[in-house]
């Protein structure tokens, strides 16, 4: 099998997995309870967050643990407004639906939203974002790698722009960088940065938000006073440890395989710019080194899917958020792209599991299809 989705998810590392394994049999008392035993996860619980902390180079105390993507980021966008006095927002058109869908839910209770525009590769303008501040702004939210296409958004330089603003929350949706496109979270003035741990080879129903110290939010859940009391429920000890482990493992292999990953893209980009009829979404330049987004003209791209899969190898179209739907990519149509050509856009996310044989074998499978696609449709 070539797994080519893993923007969507990833194999969980087996050591992620013995972690969480060895955590639920051993040390299966809740985090909370006030005897020795639940006193051990509690512990665990603490150096778990440590973990991440010192991995992500922030304080511990700024690391609440969520269930993922998604949770992370209604706490901080939802969670930033409600604490704060005013009602602007400011996004850009190519965020992921779980920021997206927050801001249009705030929009329903009164809050104005400013959607900023891209470039044809995906870029926002950081000039862009500074018209749109007002006196009543209180939150702007980039994602730093498109879940589509691999566009990078000039986070450092949007939060040295917003240094200036104090008053302004800046959250960063960091779920498909992490781990591939380096972030340093107190250099570009983070406020809130959601991470989530299947996208690294954690396993899924697991993430972690940073807040950073004195920044305050409401939360969305009532209940106990778990995580600093902004995320009430008992907490996920096993999914927490396993999270720290697989991040470590994954860090790591972003310093010594990060090479190796581009140089497997740069080979699918090039083979794919040759062939006829195929169109390169992915810009050439600011993008991260495991997506590429392309269309190929007259095929539709869930029967390209599907006829790649029956290689065994395995390919998405959109976002996986949005793909059972077969809504257009509003990320490529923010782009400029055609709506047609958007229409059938197939994306490859790769992890440093692949290799460039798996490429290669892609590439010659890509080719055999499209001719046979060809044939039938003719």
């Amino acid at each position: 099998m070539i797994y080519f989705d893993n923007s969507a998810t990833t194999k969980p590392y087996k050591e992620a997995i013995q972690s969480f394994v060895k955590v639920s049999e051993d040390y299966y008392g809740n985090p909370s309870s006030l005897h020795s035993y639940g006193a051990k996860s509690e512990k665990l619980l603490s150096q778990a967050r440590e973990q991440m902390a010192n991995l992500l180079k922030v304080d511990a105390q700024e690391i609440i643990f969520t269930s993922g993507g998604t949770e992370g980021n209604n706490l901080a966008i939802k969670g930033g407004a409600l604490a704060k006095r005013g009602k602007h927002l400011i996004t850009t058109e190519i965020e992921h639906p779980s920021v997206k869908e927050a801001m249009k839910q705030l929009q329903k209770l009164g809050y104005q939203i400013t959607f900023i525009p891209v470039d044809a590769d995906g870029i926002v303008d950081i000039e862009d974002i500074r018209a749109a501040i007002t006196n009543d702004t209180v939150l702007v939210s980039v994602m730093h790698v498109n879940n589509e296409v691999g566009s990078i958004q000039p986070i450092h330089e949007i939060g040295q722009m917003l240094k200036n603003y104090p008053d302004i929350l800046f959250h960063v949706d960091h779920v498909q960088g992490i781990g591939k496109v380096p972030l340093n979270i107190k250099h570009c003035h983070i406020d809130l940065c959601t991470i989530s741990a299947h996208k690294f080879h954690g396993l899924k129903g697991t993430g972690a938000l940073y807040i950073r110290k004195g920044v305050k939010i409401s939360p969305l859940f009532s209940g106990g006073s778990q995580e600093q009391q902004l995320r009430s429920g008992t907490e996920n000890l096993p999914g927490s440890v396993a999270m720290a482990k697989a991040l470590r493992m994954e860090l790591t292999k972003q310093e010594t395989e990060s090479s190796t990953l581009s140089e497997i893209k740069r080979y699918i980009i090039e083979e794919l710019g040759v062939m006829e009829g195929i169109t390169i979404h992915t810009p050439a330049n600011q993008a991260a080194p495991h997506i590429i987004n392309f269309s190929i003209s007259g095929m539709k791209a869930e029967v390209f899917v599907h006829a790649l899969a029956e290689h065994d190898i395995y390919v998405s179209t959109t976002s996986a958020c949005s793909s059972k739907s077969k809504a257009v990519s509003q990320t490529l149509l923010a782009m400029g792209v055609h709506e047609e050509l958007a229409k059938r856009a197939l994306r490859v996310s790769l992890s440093y599991d692949n290799t460039l044989e798996e490429a290669h074998l892609f590439i010659n499978a890509v080719k055999k299809t499209i001719t046979s696609l060809r044939k039938v449709m003719k």
